[in-house]
């Protein structure tokens, strides 16, 4: 019992981490996207 809990934990665990690094690789795109459609018409483009 001790040992299916703690799988189930340490499973949660990483579906917490998944979610949150996808969040912050998704906020990442949108930033980087954002800047080259300011940058694009700039003064260099």
């Amino acid at each position: 019992m001790l040992i299916f809990m703690l799988a189930a934990a340490m499973t949660l665990a990483m579906l917490i981490a998944t979610a949150f690094g996808m969040h912050h690789e998704a906020q990442k795109v949108r930033f980087d996207d954002r800047k080259d459609h300011f940058t694009r018409f700039g003064p260099l483009g």
